[in-house]
């Protein structure tokens, strides 16, 4: 450094060069080395020969305005409408101790042959409850539930009676557990699971209709477990012939007998429950009709045990379910008679024409609404079949509102306005 003249200027040392200069790699160098660049991997592939481009490729179409569809919609809450895990959990491990408990008992090839013949009467009384229940139909968890609570709990709680007091008195004679602790034991069972889903389910338990539908889906999962111990016990005491015999007489000729008896005591609930009365007056209902399902449930057993069953069958029975089925038609005609009001009052607002509360609110109008749906473009018959839902739902939901039992109802009557207008204007699009 000189102190004296000017200083020289300062330049940054150049970058290393490197020793050996690098010089690009030939392709066959590539393909020799485990590293292969991507310009070399990437080859276009084609799903066959045939799919191999020409030398000239047109352009894609461009794509068309999308067409309209439905927004996303509101869904109505499902608080006091579903049924928690939990509950599901309980049955479930109880499911598990009756299965052992009936291959322990009667064995696997028994109760295997027990379970295949069961489900045909099962299914009986699922398609006769499916119809009453098209109107309005229930939520498919409490409907699930409803059939779980009667073949595993109701049946469970049975069992653990009847060891019980085997235990305490010893054996009773057969009379009297057909005719006293049979019909007792059995519909307290079950009616506890009438009362459990309209405790959890109360927004879902409208009325008359809705009962008879959970009394009697809990009454045919009774009978399906039931079936099982009883087909099975057939098999093994008399063979096939004794199996037939039993199989006519409890899955084609009586297979709404439990779902029957049940019924009684879900009608009397549903009954009050539609007068928005408290947990306490449906209960008090519910122990009405669970007397009558008990008198009838001990006839039905006297009868095959004492009296000409097959004498008694036609004379008294059949006589009887005919009543049953004629009352659950004007039970029908009156949740049609409501369903149609109700929509009324949306119709006098405005939301509504008279002609859609013709098509929505009686059997015949729907059925012409989706013979109309069906001779739409690109045939629309889901659209109405969820148009007629959402109306059916938004009739129960201003019936709740009326009666005041419902805190939801104002949010669900929002969403469910809302789900009928989109519809609405998705099938008369063009």
């Amino acid at each position: 450094m000189s102190f004296g003249g000017p200083s020289e200027p300062q330049h940054s040392p150049p970058p290393a060069q490197p020793q050996h200069s690098q010089q690009p790699n030939s392709q066959q160098q590539y393909a020799q080395s485990p590293y292969t660049p991507a310009q070399f991997n990437q080859q276009p592939v084609y799903a066959s020969a045939l799919a191999q481009p020409t030398n000239y490729s047109p352009p894609a179409p461009a794509a068309p305005a999308p067409a309209g569809a439905l927004p996303m919609l509101p869904v109505p809450s499902k608080k006091g409408r579903t049924v928690s895990i939990w509950l599901f959990g309980v049955l479930g491990f109880a499911l598990v101790a009756l299965i052992g408990y009936f291959v322990w008992a009667l064995g696997v090839v028994a109760s295997g042959m027990g379970l295949v013949l069961a489900l045909i009467p099962l299914a009986i009384v699922f398609l006769g409850v499916h119809i009453i229940d098209r109107w309005e139909p229930e939520p498919k968890l409490l409907i699930v539930f409803a059939i779980a609570w009667g073949g595993i709990a109701a049946v469970g709680l049975t069992l653990l009676v009847d060891l019980g007091i085997t235990l305490a008195v010893g054996m009773r004679s057969e009379v009297l557990s057909a005719m006293i602790q049979a019909p007792i034991v059995e519909e307290l069972a079950k009616g506890l699971g009438i009362f459990i889903i309209f405790l959890i389910g109360r927004r879902a338990f409208d009325g008359p209709i809705d009962g008879i539908v959970y009394g009697a889906l809990i009454g045919g999962g009774f009978s399906f477990t039931e079936n099982i111990q009883y087909f099975a016990i057939s098999l093994i005491e008399g063979g096939g012939e004794q199996l037939t015999a039993t199989f006519v007489m409890r899955g084609l000729l009586s297979p709404f007998a439990h779902a029957m008896f049940t019924a009684l005591t879900g009608f009397a609930m549903g009954l009050a429950a539609r007068r928005s009365a408290s947990k306490g007056a449906v209960l008090g209902a519910g122990l009405l009709g669970l007397l009558g399902a008990i008198i009838l449930h001990g006839f039905w057993n006297g009868s095959a045990t004492f009296a000409d069953f097959f004498a008694l069958y036609i004379t008294l029975q059949v006589p009887l379910f005919i009543g049953f089925i004629l009352a659950i038609v004007a039970l029908r005609k009156e949740e049609a008679r409501v369903t149609r009001e109700r929509l009324g009052d949306y119709a006098a607002a405005g939301w509504f024409t008279p002609e859609e509360i013709t098509m929505l609110a009686t059997p015949a109008g729907r059925k012409v609404g989706l013979r109309w749906a069906a001779s739409l473009r690109g045939d629309r018959r889901s659209l109405m079949k969820s148009f007629i839902k959402d109306a059916a739902a938004l009739a129960a939901v201003r019936q709740r509102a009326i009666v005041g039992r419902d805190p939801l109802a104002a949010d669900d009557e929002r969403a469910l306005l809302t789900r009928t207008q989109a519809t609405r204007a998705a099938l008369l699009a063009y």
